[in-house]
């Protein structure tokens, strides 16, 4: 404990330092007992200073030893260390607890602490708990802690809180459990650095049991992997919610269901966190407000993360701009990330630095991103890699890369790997990956599965595949569920592809699909007249990745439809595989034109299945010719049915070429 002889050194100096309205010398200052005895309430409240005092001075002048300690006291507050050392002294000559309290205070200022701190005994012992909380400090200070912690017990057991909150930072100071009962105490009297602190306990014990391990959070989760996203396809500046809680240092729900005493915690330390923010305490308002985000209250958190970064809290300014930009207003998100990376705040820095690059003003995106490498967040250096690697600046993109890496940052590890492999180094690759992946990068894993595979080591590769997988890697799903289909365990595999399937993958939806379809018994010829059969589930998954463009599954749905008599629904899938390049959908549309009675669309769809290697739609424009008496194109057709087969088609395709030859030298 420091004092340097100002007002300011009447104020709480535990770690945190107390930032109430009222005057710091209130918090130390006794009153004199003639406050509450000697003076009538009403009359108090009537009278100005002035007037107390001059009424004060009057009686103090008479011997009167409540008014010298009251006199004092107010001298003392108003910073008249002269006048009020002349009446408390005269008023603890006359046994004033109060006055000797005060008297305490006023040689700290003065520089005289162990004389002070003989006033502050005589006081304490007499029951001044303030006297206890000051001399208590005064041990502290100079290192006698069992000193230290007899007087602030004596001051926080007589309920005096900032004695219990003083009590309480020298018990945890030592690891003492005890320290949370006095946390609670003082909190409990309105001490708002007490209630943050109590809050900060609570909600450590709830969430303890069911946090995951430190891991760095990028942000946008952009993928960088050898199958998906390349490095360079955007910045890491964190996004919304996420970011908010993880920049109030509150930890977030883990997966599963919380135990419902964790869940009472929580709700606890929400409770102690709204009374400090109440109080004017920032950092506690950005804690409630990062709460009140994961809890969906989006208009409250923003209030009180406004009301933090007014007070100067540059995370809270970062979270409330990211609340905004998710509201739609990133003009005024641009003005609290700048104000909060003015303040030093790396992740609002790297956030100004997405803006502008999202605007393609690359120099200014470059500057923010240095500033936020500057302030520590090792998300500058990654983003800076990103942003040189979009403009093919290689070279500073492994620069940039390596530097996050090397500073743990697992993703950058992993676009560092993919970017020596796209160099042709994969020995040097591997063990940036296996960094990445060890360090929890599901791209990483998923990539050395790749890399794995790429090697014939199928074995190991599937166990990266499967341990991305089982963290919720798409494509690392489907190539697990790959891998037990060519093993022969359906069900493994079955239980893969829905994972893939439900993330989004089309492959994945098709591959499940006909897994599916396999099992279904053979519906037999359609009846007339019986009602349309209902969409099965393989149907429904065929349809899920037809609509996302999987050409095989649109002619498989197209032939689903057709199957169930519904011709213009097959017209629809078959035609939309066909115009993307499938030439199975482009022979299939040909056959229902031609059924229609559409035979010269027919062969414009069938010269494009032809040309793109179709020999069924070849053999059909050859029998086509034939029928129009045009042998030589029919042998032309024929020739190409045969060189394209399959077997049964080069066979009939034979028959009949040899047929128009004979046809033609009749």
């Amino acid at each position: 404990m420091v004092f340097m002889g100002d007002r300011a050194t009447l104020l709480e100096t535990g770690r945190f330092v107390q930032r109430h309205s009222k005057s710091a010398a209130d918090e130390i200052i006794e009153a004199g007992p003639a406050v509450g005895a000697a003076v009538d309430t009403t009359t108090a409240e009537q009278e100005t200073e002035a007037e107390t005092e001059a009424r004060h001075r009057l009686a103090a002048e008479k011997g009167d030893a409540g008014s010298m300690s009251v006199l004092g006291a107010l001298l003392l507050r108003r910073g008249d260390l002269d006048g009020a050392e002349r009446w408390l002294r005269a008023a603890s000559a006359h046994g004033d607890r109060a006055a000797a309290n005060n008297l305490g205070v006023l040689l700290h200022q003065r520089g005289y602490p162990d004389e002070a701190a003989g006033w502050w005994r005589v006081a304490a012992v007499a029951g001044s708990a303030p006297a206890a909380h000051a001399l208590g400090r005064h041990h502290r200070e100079r290192g006698d802690e069992p000193a230290a912690e007899y007087w602030l017990r004596q001051s926080a057991e007589q309920g005096h809180a900032l004695g219990a909150y003083a009590l309480a930072d020298l018990l945890e100071h030592r690891s003492d459990v005890g320290a949370e009962r006095w946390l609670r105490a003082a909190a409990e009297q309105g001490h708002r650095e007490a209630a943050y602190r109590l809050a900060l306990a609570v909600e450590r014990r709830a969430t303890a049991p069911v946090r995951g391990p430190h891991a760095y959070d990028t942000g946008t989760g952009l993928r960088t992997s050898l199958a998906g996203t390349e490095p360079g396809a955007g910045p890491a500046t964190g996004t919304g919610l996420r970011t908010a809680a993880a920049l109030a240092g509150a930890a977030g729900p883990g997966p599963g269901e919380r135990p419902a005493a964790a869940t009472d915690g929580l709700g606890e330390a929400e409770q102690w966190f709204r009374q400090a923010a109440a109080r004017g305490h920032r950092r506690a308002a950005l804690h409630l407000g990062a709460i009140l985000e994961k809890r969906g209250d989006l208009k409250e958190a923003g209030r009180w993360y406004l009301m933090s970064a007014k007070d100067g809290e540059a995370k809270a300014a970062c979270a409330l701009a990211f609340l905004l930009r998710d509201a739609g207003d990133e003009e005024s998100a641009a003005v609290w990330w700048l104000r909060a990376a003015q303040d030093g705040d790396g992740n609002a820095a790297n956030a100004l630095g997405a803006l502008h690059a999202a605007r393609g003003e690359q120099q200014t995106a470059e500057r923010w991103y240095r500033a936020a490498m500057d302030a520590g967040d090792v998300n500058g250096a990654y983003n800076l890699g990103l942003l040189c690697a979009a403009q093919e600046r290689t070279a500073q993109a492994e620069q940039w890369y390596r530097r996050a890496a090397y500073a743990g940052h697992r993703e950058a590890a992993n676009a560092l790997a993919v970017l020596l492999l796209q160099a042709g180094d994969a020995g040097g690759a591997e063990p940036w990956f296996s960094k990445a992946a060890e360090a929890g990068s599901v791209d990483a894993a998923f990539n050395l599965g790749i890399l794995h595979a790429g090697r014939d080591d199928d074995r190991t590769a599937l166990t990266w595949y499967e341990r991305a997988a089982a963290a919720g890697h798409t494509e690392a799903a489907l190539q697990v569920g790959i891998a037990y289909l060519r093993d022969g365990d359906e069900q493994a595999a079955e239980r893969h592809l829905r994972c893939a399937a439900g993330g989004g993958s089309a492959e994945a939806a098709y591959r499940l699909a006909t897994v599916l379809d396999a099992r279904r018994p053979d519906p037999g010829p359609p009846v007339l007249g019986a009602p349309r059969a209902e969409k099965s589930e393989c149907e429904e998954w065929y349809e899920r990745a037809a609509q996302q463009g999987h050409r095989r599954a649109q002619v498989r749905v197209g032939m689903l439809a057709a199957a169930r008599g519904d011709v213009a629904e097959a017209a629809r899938w078959y035609r939309e595989a066909a115009e993307a390049g499938s030439r199975n959908g482009a022979f299939n549309l040909g056959l229902l034109l031609a059924r229609e009675g559409g035979e010269r669309e027919a062969a414009l769809w069938w010269t494009r299945a032809a040309h793109a290697g179709h020999g069924r739609a070849a053999l059909r424009l050859a029998l086509l010719a034939a029928r129009r008496g045009e042998l030589t194109e029919g042998r032309r057709w024929c020739a190409r049915a045969v060189e394209l087969g399959p077997a049964e088609v080069a066979e009939r395709a034979a028959r009949l070429s040899e047929a128009l030859h004979q046809e033609l030298t009749a």
